[in-house]
């Protein structure tokens, strides 16, 4: 039986409202605590929920709130200099769902605050006291918070990582930056379906959105770094010249850059990778989500991964009596599993920036490639049909066999 009773979960993006719902299904008083203003500050673009992280949010009652924000998708195309690829589907697994950031982080908001968890916005951690028997937080405008234990839900420039290691690694900058939009264009795709385009100069993706349009997301290869803030201090018009200039000789690519305005660009700014995070808890304190582990966009894994932990975190919590106990469950649990899929994910990001010769080989190949590496049974069959068994003891998991 837990002797834990209350949490702080620092952090209201993804991870935080579905590890605060969670625990309070535990049995546990949680309540974020969000830096910024609101639930969906500055996020845009989208992403790609797999079936194994929507499964995650059924457990707390959010998956219904998320397919209705959704778009399925349940066929995929591979496209190498105009050449298409049917990628074969997942047997007897319910498609993706394509959803708005911003959308689903007001959702998972909306969801939590409903099932009864308090969120407190405009709280900037800055410190952290650990005692005897709790925890108590310093935010930036001098109020205090203490419960049992503390979840850095903080996304992957965490603070509570950097105050359970200061010697923990940061997130590495993967060479390209990246864009969204949702846009007019005939691009000639049904409404069900997803390209992963390899153009001539860089890589994008697109598909049709519920409305009609279509969105699309460019990789764009960049030497330099930029943050989030830095890339969007540039003109929306500059980066649209580089990104029609980069897909002017792709189809649609060259078309969804030119119909894309100034007001529809979501600049996200450098897009990164977590290397592994040596310690994922040290005290009362612990990792959740991308503060803990955050594969490439290459993946598709991202969000989900991060839902994944969340649910499993609060059943560790629930289960095992001690923090130290159920902390060290729950990175077992988790580690390998996401590990894996950022390894998987870093060898994509590769192919994402190949030179001439890299990608005239890439068209030669790519017949060979979409039947045995880029094979979705193969490389992803097992990433989406895992599932969480909520009800059953996190004790009888981690028995040796």
């Amino acid at each position: 039986m837990s002797r834990i009773r209350s949490a702080l979960v620092i952090g209201g993006g993804i991870a935080g409202p579905v590890a605060a719902t969670a625990l309070l299904k535990a049995g546990i008083d949680a309540r974020v605590y969000e830096a910024y203003p609101g639930p969906s500050y500055g996020i845009g673009s989208g992403l790609a929920l797999a079936p194994n992280g929507v499964a995650a949010l059924d457990i707390i009652g959010a998956g219904d709130p998320v397919r209705g924000i959704a778009q399925p998708v349940s066929k995929m195309i591979l496209s190498v200099g105009g050449n298409h690829h049917h990628l074969p589907a997942l047997r007897g697994e319910p498609p993706l769902q394509m959803v708005d950031r911003a959308e689903l982080h007001q959702t998972l908001h909306d969801h939590a605050v409903a099932a009864g968890v308090p969120v407190e916005f405009d709280k900037r951690l800055v410190g952290v006291d650990e005692h005897a028997d709790g925890v108590t937080a310093r935010f930036a405008d001098g109020s205090t918070a203490t419960a049992d234990v503390l979840i850095g839900a903080d996304g992957i420039r965490s603070t509570v990582r950097g105050l359970i290691d200061p010697n923990a690694p940061g997130p590495q900058y993967t060479g390209m930056l990246g864009f969204g939009a949702t846009v007019e264009c005939d691009a000639g795709i049904p409404s069900d379906t997803m390209v992963f385009a390899f153009g001539k100069r860089a890589y994008y993706l697109y598909g049709a959105a519920a409305d009609g349009r279509v969105f699309w997301g460019a990789n764009l290869p960049h030497k330099q770094y930029m943050t989030l803030t830095e890339a969007r201090a540039i003109p929306a018009e500059h980066w649209l010249s580089i990104l029609r200039d980069t897909y002017a000789d792709d189809t649609p690519g060259g078309a969804l850059a030119r119909s894309t305005t100034a007001e529809q660009l979501e600049v996200t700014g450098g897009l990164h990778i977590m290397p592994p995070v040596p310690h994922w808890y040290r005290g009362r304190m612990v990792l959740v989500g991308d503060a803990a582990h955050s594969p490439s966009n290459s993946s598709g894994q991202g969000a989900s991964l991060a839902i994944e932990s969340a649910v499993q975190l609060a059943r560790c919590l629930r289960d095992l009596p001690e923090p130290a106990a159920a902390f060290a469950a729950y990175e077992r649990l988790r580690r390998e599993r996401v590990e894996g899929i950022a390894a998987r994910a870093a060898k994509i990001n590769h192919s994402k920036t190949p030179g001439p010769v890299a990608r005239k080989m890439m068209n030669l190949l790519m017949p060979l490639m979409v039947k045995t590496v880029m094979n979705p049974e193969k490389t992803m069959g097992g990433e989406q049909r895992y599932r969480i068994d909520w009800d059953a003891p996190v004790q009888s998991e981690l028995v040796p066999a």
